[in-house]
């Protein structure tokens, strides 16, 4: 039923093949790239396309083809691996939270409530400016910024069921507290956390790109789409390329996961798209 209403909904099957393009052409990047991300060639800088540069050089003679592609691994691991955190973290905090009640849902709403404060760059930026450039670190830094949008939506969603009949059957057949969270209370709450998931990771992949641009990102020489746009930024006007491909990658992925996530919730919750 839901892979038909999938299909025929347009705007799903275009976010998905739009993020299946991006994925997997990042992950054929050691076949698809004529160079490495690496290769210098100082001989060859500041050139605009060519058949053997399709997106030119920048100013140390690097492939920009290959950079984007291999650029997309890193941008695309940094957004994946943070939601996926930001993912366990909230929604084991937000379950904990709204099943239980008293003085543990009142710490963690506290604890969401305090990081939901800050707007969601600064708070990036804080971070790293603490923790310094690095994948890891910016891994960590972006799943603080979206574990409180999975913790208040599963803990709303564990509020409004905990009391429902099927649940208080379970707790009365001797179902532990475990068992009840994880097989009868979180499989209701999936829905809106597939919509949020996709969604996140397009804004991952965004500020990754912007912190990197600031240079608090992913260190150079290591590709990625942000600061390879920071590399260009100094040559925008002799070399509009070095800006205008990567920031084609990265419109790309956002629109691609941002359109399936509003797909995805016309798929899931028709009544949402009425």
């Amino acid at each position: 039923m839901l892979i038909k209403r999938f299909k025929k909904n347009k705007m799903a099957v275009l976010g998905l093949a739009i993020v299946l393009f991006v994925v997997l052409t990042s992950l054929a990047a050691s076949f698809v790239a004529p160079f490495s991300p690496l290769k210098l060639s100082l001989r060859n800088r500041i050139q605009a396309s060519s058949d053997e540069n399709f997106f030119g050089t920048d100013h140390f003679g690097r492939d920009i083809f290959s950079r984007v592609l291999y650029g997309g691994r890193v941008s695309l691991l940094v957004g994946v691996s943070s939601v996926a955190l930001a993912a366990v973290v909230g929604i084991i905090l937000g379950a904990v939270g709204g099943y239980f009640g008293g003085r543990i849902d009142y710490a963690i709403v506290l604890i969401m409530d305090a990081l939901i404060s800050f707007p969601v760059l600064l708070l990036a930026i804080g971070m790293m400016a603490v923790m310094g450039p690095g994948v890891k670190n910016i891994i960590v830094a972006l799943a603080l910024v979206f574990i409180p949008t999975y913790g208040r939506v599963v803990r709303g969603s564990v509020l409004s069921i905990r009391q429902k009949e099927y649940i208080e059957a379970a707790r009365n057949a001797g179902s532990g507290h475990l068992k009840i969270i994880f097989l009868h209370v979180l499989p209701n709450t999936m829905a809106p956390l597939i919509v949020i998931t996709t969604i996140s990771v397009a804004n991952a992949i965004l500020i990754e790109a912007v912190l990197s641009f600031l240079g608090l990102g992913v260190p150079p020489p290591a590709p990625s789409w942000g600061n390879i746009l920071s590399d260009g930024r100094n040559f925008i006007s002799q070399a509009p390329w070095l800006t205008i491909f990567p920031g084609l990658a990265i419109t790309l992925s956002v629109l691609g996961f941002n359109t399936l996530g509003d797909g995805l919730r016309d798929v899931l919750d028709p009544k949402l798209k009425q």
